[in-house]
């Protein structure tokens, strides 16, 4: 069993204990009062193992090879690219047919796939078979240079073209600027493809709604008489046939309208819209003014619509003008009246663009 001899000396950092007899004990070494860490454990630097020269550093037809399959690999990509447009404007989806919509997207997705992969391997291969492929370390240093750092990086720059070949190579420099350029070009294609064929700000300014058009209820479209609509009531609307029309979605997305009925009395309307207004009912659009989210959230004692998604407030009984957040102007007001068996009916479309205030800006 070892013990601790207490007779000894004190410590001195030097280990003197006799082997099968005493405890070893090791210190570390007196430092400055001004050191932070000291390692105790450290051990040299192996420094880098030597470098093995490839078959393309030795053998010059080795290097040829290698530059012909990045070469042909930057070719596929260019033509991955190009293959994935043609595709696209080759094959157009057919709405309702499935195949179609498979067909096109399994080209393009082959076409963007060999794009992205002809550019990916060709840039490996040439950094693992070509470029220059000794070991370095990257020192830290300092965001700002000195003129001898800065020198020192155009050297490195220099040396880098060089040893990757970058402007010597030129075919392979030139296959990779063309693969580079192609690569975007289906996802510009494909973007601009989403926008509509007619002008999009002229849709947007127009909705669905039209003269004598029935305010229905959302969704199942059944037409509202006035006499319906009690006083503090609140109906979903959507136009009459908006559940038969070819784009319901994008068209309900403009045309849903919040009714409600309030006293006349309490109504603050401006001289030109006294008549957009039946017996105290009034048809507000749904889609908030500031970034489209459907403003359906209603106080009845204060009549104040409510956006849920950045809580711009909106006052019914005096032009739905904004009293609170973000929003930068009043819901448009759709302009109602009755037929003769009763039911609301539009007298147009909306005066204004519905949803945010963008819509109105020149393009």
């Amino acid at each position: 069993m070892a013990k601790q001899d207490d007779s000894a000396e004190p410590d001195s950092g030097v280990n003197d204990a006799k082997p099968g007899k005493d405890v070893a004990r090791s210190e570390h070494p007196e430092v400055s009062s001004g050191t932070a860490v000291v390692r105790s454990d450290s051990f040299e630097n192996p420094g880098f193992p030597p470098h093995r020269p490839r078959v393309t550093d030795v053998d010059p037809k080795k290097d040829a090879q290698a530059e012909r399959r990045v070469v042909w690999l930057f070719y596929a990509s260019i033509v991955g690219s190009v293959f994935a447009v043609a595709a696209y404007i080759a094959f157009p989806i057919t709405e309702g047919d499935m195949g179609s919509v498979r067909l096109s997207n399994l080209l393009l997705g082959l076409g963007i796939t060999l794009g992205l992969l002809g550019i990916g391997l060709g840039a490996v291969h040439w950094s693992k078979a070509l470029m220059d492929g000794h070991d370095l370390v990257e020192q830290r240093h300092g965001t700002r240079g000195s003129d001898a750092t800065r020198a020192k990086a155009v050297e490195v720059f220099a040396l880098g073209n060089k040893e990757s070949g970058f402007g010597r190579r030129a075919l392979l420099r030139n296959t990779l600027i063309g693969a580079l350029v192609a690569t975007p070009i289906p996802a510009v294609v494909l973007f601009r493809d989403l926008a509509p064929a007619a002008d999009p700000v002229k849709l947007l300014k127009h909705t669905i709604w039209d003269k004598n058009v029935r305010l229905t209820r959302d969704p199942d479209g059944s037409p509202i008489r006035a006499s319906d609509v009690t006083l503090g009531s609140v109906f979903h609307v959507i136009p009459e046939g908006l559940n038969e029309s070819h784009h319901k979605l994008e068209e309900k997305a403009k045309a849903a309208v919040l009714l409600v009925r309030m006293n006349p009395a309490e109504l603050k309307e401006s001289e030109d819209r006294k008549s957009w207004s039946y017996d105290g009912i009034v048809a507000y659009s749904k889609i908030c003014t500031h970034v489209g989210c459907p403003v359906a959230l209603y106080e009845q004692h204060t009549h104040h619509l409510l956006c849920p998604c950045h809580q711009s407030q909106f006052d019914v009984s005096d032009q739905a003008k904004v009293i609170f957040g973000p929003a930068a102007r009043p819901l448009p007001q759709l302009p109602i009246a009755v037929d003769d068996e009763g039911y609301l009916i539009a007298q147009s479309d909306f005066t204004e663009p519905v949803g945010p205030s963008f819509w109105e800006r020149e393009l």
